[in-house]
């Protein structure tokens, strides 16, 4: 009989050990300090979303309060830019939590992003349905227009690249978001133009860039082309 050790000495020969997917993403999991993100920058809401953060607790019953957080770290990073850690600590003051519970969340969700990021965030989903039409191109598109890749921020500020996962616009794939907005029925060049607009200033339109107004099929309808029937179409007449 083999001892443990030696059973698993060979089992690691015959099934290597891999590393977790964590180490591949571009967010930041282990707060390090840094020149521009350490506790000892203050951070402070503005007087205009300090109404904001009131109007977002006031949703939520006494005893509830926690309920918030996701809401106040989104308005500290659009505030921000991106969420650095002094402004976790001020979500947490105001909701009367250990820091610990505010790094829970920001560390778990990718919509917060815990490094500096560019004035326009270009998420280029590369899912299955997205990859099948097309999304290395669009990747590679946009890292020779931008100079950058993916968890990478341009020289002035204004681009950051990163590779997501789906982001639910799967019958409009290849697709990107830019902040808020969504660039749907991309092609390589519908990507450019995109990226040339946005350095110029210029917001593109967004939604797709083929001709549909939203999923519906590209060649027209292929069921719900007549009006519906009235209320009793198709039951038997004794009903």
């Amino acid at each position: 009989m083999l001892s443990s050790s030696k059973m698993m000495s060979a089992v690691r020969q015959v099934r290597g050990i891999c590393s977790s997917s964590l180490r591949l993403s571009d967010n930041l999991f282990v707060h390090r300090d840094t020149a521009e993100d350490n506790p000892n920058i203050p951070f402070e809401f503005t007087a205009e979303n300090i109404k904001r953060v009131k109007a977002i607790l006031n949703i939520y019953p006494e005893g509830h309060k926690r309920g918030a957080m996701i809401p106040l770290l989104d308005l500290a990073q659009r505030q921000h830019g991106w969420l650095p850690i002094s402004a976790m600590h001020k979500v947490a003051d105001i909701l009367d939590l250990p820091n610990m519970r505010v790094y829970e969340v920001a560390t778990f969700y990718t919509m917060f992003m815990r490094k500096p990021t560019g004035t326009y965030h270009i998420q280029v989903c590369t899912t299955t349905p997205c990859w099948l039409r097309g999304s290395d191109k669009i990747m590679d598109k946009c890292k020779a227009n931008l100079g950058i890749g993916p968890g990478e921020t341009t020289k002035d500020g204004k681009f950051t690249i990163s590779e997501v996962e789906c982001l639910g616009a799967c019958v409009n794939a290849p697709m990107i978001a830019v902040n808020d907005d969504y660039y749907e029925d991309l092609t390589a060049k519908d990507t450019e133009e995109i990226l040339d607009d946005l350095k110029k200033g210029k917001v593109p339109r967004p939604g797709p860039k083929n001709g549909r107004f939203a999923s519906e099929p590209f060649g027209g309808l292929t069921s719900l082309t007549e009006e519906p029937k009235g209320p009793g179409f198709g039951l038997q007449a004794g009903l």
